[in-house]
C-alpha cells in the first residue's frame, strides 16, 4: 500500500480519466493484442478502476476481484494447484506488498527492482477461477495477465492488466514492453510526489529567495556609515549592523544568515534587526535537485506522448513521426529518426524524420546496419565522429528479430536518465512496429481473401469454384490442417445431416474428418441454428463443449476447433470450420474476426449465387417456352405445308387415278378387239387367197379394182397397222399401270410391294424431262438394280420421296454440259453391314441411293437441306418442301434415314434406308 507524508494515493491522483494513463492502458492492451486492459491503483483505504479499455464500468468491482484473487496466489499454490495454465512468469516470489511508514519512503532491503509477472493461462480450468463469475458469463474471460506498478524502492502501487477471452499465453518481448509501461506508471506517480512537495515548500523557498535579494541590495547599495562588518574567526562569519532592515525569517535556509548576541540582537521595543551575521554558504548541492526534478518532468512527458502516438491506431509513417518529433521537442536533439529494417531487400526504408537534416547521418546509420547484420544488441551506440555532435542509435529488436532502427542527433551528451527513457521507449516503438507491421500485412492477406471472394464473385458467380477459392485461403492464411465448408440441412422426416461440399486440408494427414455422425450432427446443429461462434483452443479441456463433442474431437486427433456459422437469406444453413490436428491453438480475435468477414462475405456470395441461379432458371425456363413456341408454330407450319402438299398430291393421285380409269376402259375395249380384228382380218385374207387361187382370171372390174387398192402392199401393210395398233395400245395401258401405281389411292395402308415398280413408275412419269429436247441434250439414267426382297411400307408416300428426289436431281442437271447422269442403285444390307449407316434397324435394310452428276451442295447448304421452307431454287420455283416431307416419310413414317452426301463440284447423293419389316416401335 502506498503511503507518504499522510497523502494516500488516492489523493494523489483521483479517479478522474487521464490521458496519459488511457494511452498507456491501450497501448498495453495493443502490445498484448488483447481486447481488455485495466489499470487498477491501491492504497491504504482504498482499491480503484484508475484507466480502462474494453470493459463495461459496471462490472469494474469484478475486474478488480479478479485481479486481486489472482495477486493473493502465492507460488507455492501455483505449483501445486490443478491446472498448468496458471502460474506466475519469473523466478522472483511474490511478496507482500510493504506499507510505507508515515515518514519519508526510505528504499526498504528486501526492495526488488522487476515485479513478478502473473499469468492464468485458461482461466475456465483453473479450480481458483472457474466459477468466477467474468469466467462463466460475459465477457467470458480465458487468460489474464497481471502486471504489479512497483515504484523503484519496492512499494506496490497497483497492477496493470490484460485480459482475453481465449486461453494464450505472452511472449517474453511482449511481457517485457509491458513492464516497460508498469515502470513509466510508476515514475509517473513519482513525479506527482515531487510535484506535490515542490508545491508544498514553494512558499519557503520564495521567501528565502527574498531575504537572499534583500540582502544582495544591501550589501552592493548601502555605504560604509550606515553598514559595517565584524569579521568572526571562530565562525568564519562577518556581523553587519543596521537599522534599516527589516526582520527576515530565521529559517536558516537563506543563502545569508544572521545571528543574535545580547548586544546586537533585535531591538525588543521596534522588532528591528540591529545587526547582520553573513557568511557564505555553497548552496550548489540544491541546485541539481531541481534540475533532476525538471529533467524527470520532461522525460515522464516524454514518455506520454510517445505512448500517445504508439497507442493511436493508423499508419506507420504518421505513429513514428510524431514519436521523432516529441524526441526533438522534449529532449532538444537537433534530429531524430526512425527506420524500419524490410527483411526482403534487407534495406532501412526511413519512416520518421524531424528536426534538422544532418550530412551523413543516413549513410552512417546504414552502414552500421550492414557491417553488424545479426549482431546488434539492444543497446544504444555512438556514430558520427563529429565532436560538436553527438549521435546515439537503438537497433529496434523484438524476438531476435532487427525491425528498425532508433537514431537522435544533438549537441551534447544525453543523461543517464534520457537513456533509459530511450531504451524503454526503443523497445515499446520496436514492438508497436512489429505489432503495426503484422497487422498491416493481416489486414492485406484478410483485405486479398476478401477481395478474391469478391472478384470470385463478379466474375463467375460460381458458387463452387467460390467455396473452393475460400477454403484454400483460409488455410494458407491461417496455417491451419484443415478447412472445410459444410452445408446443414433437415430431411422431410426431420433428420438433421452435415454435408462436407469443399475441404482443403494439410496432405500430410493421415487421417481427418471427413463426415459427422448423427449423434455429433445432433450437437453442433444447436450452434449453427442459434449462430453461435464456437472457438476451441484446447479439445481436451474445452467447457463450452459437451463431452460427446469433445470425446469426439479428441478421438479424431483434433485439438483445436473454429466454426463459424452462416445463414442465407433462403434459409440454408452452413458453416466454415477449420481444425488444427498438430497442437493447442488459441484463436485470436483478429482471426475470428477475419473469418467472420469471409463468412458474412460468403453467405451475400451464395444469396448471389442462387440469385443468379434463379435468375437463369427463369431465362432458362422463358428461353425453353419460346424455343417450344417457336418449334410448334414450325410444326405447325410444316403441318400446313404438308397438309397442303398431301392435299396437292391427293388430288393430284385423284386426277391421275380418274384419267387412268378413263382411259383404262377405252384402252381396253380396243386392245381386247384387237385380238378379234386380227384373227377376222387373217380369216378374209385368207379367203381371198383363195379366191385368187381359184379364180386366176377375174373380171376386168375386179382387176381394175384391185389395182386401184394396190391389194399387193395393202394386204402385210394391213398386218403392220394392227401391229402397232396392239403396240400403241400396250404403251397405253403401262402409262396407266404407273399412273395407278404411282397414285396408289386405294393403298393407304403398309404393303409388301416392289420397290423397283415405284422406282420405275417415277421415271416412267418424268420421261419428258429426262429425254433430249432440240439442242438440249438429254438425260441418261444409269439403273443398278439389287435382288430386292417386298418391302413393307406405304407405297403411294414412298414414291413421292422418289418423286421429290429424281425431280431436284433432274433440276440441277439442266444448265449442266453434258454428260448428265443420274445413277439409281439399290442393295440389301444386313444392320451390322457397314452400309447401313443409320444403325436404327434390327432387321434387313434396303438401301436406295440417287446420284446425279450435278454441281453439288454447299456445307451451308447441306446443313438446312431438310429444314422446312428452305430451298437452293430460284424465287418462284421451288416450295423448300419437298425434301423435309421426304425426310419425315422416311425417317417418321418408315423408320428409316436420309441423308445427303455431297461436295461443291463433285455432285449430290442422296442415300435412303428402309427396313424391309416394320419396325416395331412404328406398328401400333
Amino acid at each position: 500500500m502506498f503511503k507518504l507524508h499522510n497523502i494516500d494515493l488516492y489523493q494523489l491522483l483521483g479517479s478522474d480519466p487521464e490521458v496519459c494513463l488511457d494511452n498507456l492502458v491501450g497501448l498495453a492492451a495493443q502490445i498484448s493484442r488483447t481486447p481488455i486492459a485495466f489499470l487498477s491503483l491501491i492504497d491504504g483505504n482504498r482499491q480503484w478502476l484508475k484507466s480502462q479499455l474494453g470493459i463495461d464500468r459496471a462490472l469494474a468491482y469484478l475486474y478488480l476481484n479478479f485481479c486481486a484473487r489472482a495477486l493473493d496466489r502465492t507460488p507455492k499454490e501455483f505449483a501445486v494447484g490443478s491446472n498448468s495454465n496458471s502460474e506466475f512468469d519469473g523466478a522472483t516470489p511474490l511478496q507482500k506488498p510493504p506499507v510505507a511508514p508515515l515518514s519519508a519512503i526510505e528504499a526498504p532491503a528486501n526492495s526488488f527492482k522487476e515485479p513478478p509477472v502473473v499469468i492464468v493461462r485458461d482461466a475456465s480450468t483453473d479450480v481458483g477461477f472457474a466459477e468466477h463469475p467474468l469466467t462463466v458469463s460475459y465477457p467470458f474471460v480465458k487468460f489474464y495477465a497481471g502486471i504489479p506498478v512497483v515504484t523503484s524502492d519496492g512499494q506496490m502501487l497497483g497492477v496493470l492488466s490484460v485480459m482475453d477471452s481465449v486461453p494464450r499465453d505472452l511472449t517474453k518481448e511482449t511481457i517485457a514492453g509491458i513492464q516497460a509501461l508498469s515502470r513509466q506508471v510508476a515514475s509517473l506517480v513519482d513525479l506527482r510526489w515531487q510535484l506535490l512537495k515542490a508545491q508544498k515548500h514553494l512558499p519557503e523557498v520564495e521567501d528565502i529567495t527574498s531575504d537572499r535579494q534583500l540582502i544582495s541590495e544591501l550589501v552592493r547599495g548601502s555605504n560604509r556609515s550606515s553598514l559595517c562588518g565584524e569579521h568572526t574567526p571562530q565562525s568564519g562569519t562577518r556581523r553587519y549592523p543596521s537599522k534599516k532592515l527589516p526582520r527576515l525569517g530565521g529559517s536558516g535556509k537563506s543563502q545569508y544568515f544572521w545571528e543574535t548576541s545580547a548586544g546586537t540582537g533585535p531591538s525588543p521595543d521596534t522588532k528591528q534587526t540591529r545587526e547582520i551575521v553573513a557568511g557564505a554558504r555553497d548552496t550548489s548541492e540544491r541546485q541539481p535537485t531541481a534540475a533532476s526534478l525538471e529533467e524527470r518532468a520532461r522525460l515522464g512527458s516524454l514518455q506520454a506522448k510517445v505512448g500517445a502516438a504508439l497507442g493511436q491506431g493508423g499508419k506507420i509513417s504518421p505513429i513514428l513521426n510524431r514519436c521523432t518529433e516529441a524526441m526533438v521537442d522534449y529532449l532538444d536533439a537537433k534530429e531524430a529518426s526512425i527506420w524500419t529494417f524490410n527483411p526482403q531487400t534487407e534495406q532501412l526504408e526511413l519512416q520518421a524524420d524531424s528536426g534538422l537534416t544532418t550530412e551523413g547521418w543516413e549513410r552512417e546509420i546504414k552502414d552500421w546496419v550492414r557491417a553488424e547484420p545479426g549482431k546488434l544488441e539492444t543497446a544504444p551506440v555512438c556514430l558520427l565522429s563529429n565532436p560538436s555532435l553527438r549521435a546515439i542509435a537503438y537497433p529496434l529488436i523484438v524476438e531476435e528479430r532487427l525491425v528498425g532502427v532508433l537514431a537522435l542527433c544533438s549537441s551534447a551528451s544525453a543523461s543517464e536518465g534520457a537513456l533509459e527513457v530511450l531504451g524503454c521507449m526503443a523497445n515499446a516503438i520496436a514492438v508497436a512496429i512489429d505489432r503495426i507491421t503484422a497487422r498491416e500485412e493481416l489486414l492485406s492477406r484478410r483485405e486479398g481473401l476478401l477481395f478474391g471472394l469478391a472478384s470470385q464473385m463478379r466474375n463467375s458467380l460460381d458458387l463452387d469454384k467460390i467455396l473452393d477459392t475460400a477454403v484454400n485461403e483460409i488455410r494458407s492464411l491461417l496455417q491451419v490442417d484443415q478447412c472445410y465448408f459444410l452445408w446443414y440441412s433437415i430431411s422431410q422426416d426431420g433428420q438433421q445431416s452435415f454435408a462436407i461440399t469443399h475441404e482443403a486440408a494439410n496432405p500430410e494427414l493421415k487421417e481427418r474428418l471427413t463426415e459427422y455422425p448423427i449423434e455429433q450432427v445432433t450437437l453442433l446443429a444447436e450452434k449453427i441454428c442459434h449462430r453461435q461462434t464456437l472457438r476451441i483452443g484446447d479439445a481436451a479441456t474445452a467447457l463450452c463443449i459437451e463431452p460427446p463433442t469433445r470425446d469426439f474431437l479428441s478421438s479424431l486427433g483434433i485439438f483445436s476447433n473454429l466454426l463459424l456459422p452462416l445463414k442465407t437469406r433462403s434459409g440454408q444453413m452452413g458453416a466454415v470450420v477449420c481444425n488444427h490436428y498438430s497442437s493447442h491453438r488459441s484463436w485470436t480475435t483478429s482471426e475470428v474476426e477475419l473469418l467472420q468477414a469471409v463468412v458474412d462475405q460468403l453467405a451475400i456470395a451464395i444469396d448471389q449465387a442462387e440469385l443468379y441461379a434463379q435468375t437463369r432458371a427463369a431465362a432458362l425456363a422463358a428461353q425453353t417456352q419460346a424455343r417450344q413456341l417457336t418449334e410448334t408454330l414450325q410444326q405447325l407450319q410444316q403441318k400446313e405445308a404438308q397438309l397442303i402438299q398431301n392435299e396437292k398430291m391427293s388430288s393430284l393421285g385423284l386426277m391421275v387415278a380418274g384419267v387412268a380409269h378413263e382411259i383404262n376402259n377405252p384402252v381396253n375395249f380396243i386392245y381386247g378387239n384387237l385380238t378379234y380384228c386380227k384373227q377376222y382380218m387373217k380369216n378374209l385374207l385368207d379367203l381371198l387367197h383363195l379366191y385368187q387361187k381359184h379364180y386366176p382370171e377375174p373380171c376386168p372390174e375386179i382387176l381394175d379394182k384391185s389395182e386401184e387398192i394396190d391389194v399387193d402392199f395393202l394386204v402385210p401393210d394391213l398386218l403392220k397397222i394392227l401391229s402397232s395398233i396392239e403396240m400403241g395400245t400396250e404403251r397405253i395401258r403401262q402409262i396407266v399401270l404407273s399412273l395407278r401405281n404411282f397414285a396408289r389411292h386405294d393403298e393407304a395402308d403398309m404393303k409388301l410391294v416392289d420397290i423397283h415398280e415405284g422406282i420405275d413408275s417415277t421415271l416412267l412419269i418424268l420421261q419428258s424431262r429426262l429425254k433430249s429436247n432440240g439442242l438440249v441434250p438429254g438425260i441418261e439414267v444409269i439403273k443398278d438394280y439389287g435382288n430386292l426382297p417386298k418391302v413393307e411400307c406405304y407405297p403411294g408416300q414412298l414414291n413421292q420421296v422418289f418423286m421429290n428426289i429424281l425431280a431436284n436431281a433432274i433440276d440441277s442437271l439442266e444448265n449442266q454440259p453434258p454428260p448428265k447422269t443420274i445413277k439409281i442403285s439399290t442393295v440389301v444390307v444386313d444392320p451390322d453391314s457397314e452400309a447401313g449407316e443409320s444403325g436404327k434397324s434390327s432387321g434387313q435394310v434396303v438401301v436406295i441411293r440417287i446420284q446425279d452428276s450435278g454441281p453439288g451442295l454447299a456445307e451451308k447448304a447441306k446443313c438446312h437441306l431438310f429444314d422446312p421452307f428452305f430451298t437452293t431454287k430460284p424465287v418462284g420455283k421451288g416450295t423448300g418442301l419437298g425434301l423435309s416431307i421426304s425426310y419425315q416419310i422416311v425417317v417418321e413414317k418408315h423408320g428409316g434415314s436420309l441423308n445427303c452426301i455431297s461436295k461443291p463440284g463433285q455432285g449430290a447423293d442422296f442415300m435412303i434406308e428402309i427396313p424391309v419389316a416394320r419396325p416395331p416401335a412404328l406398328k401400333e
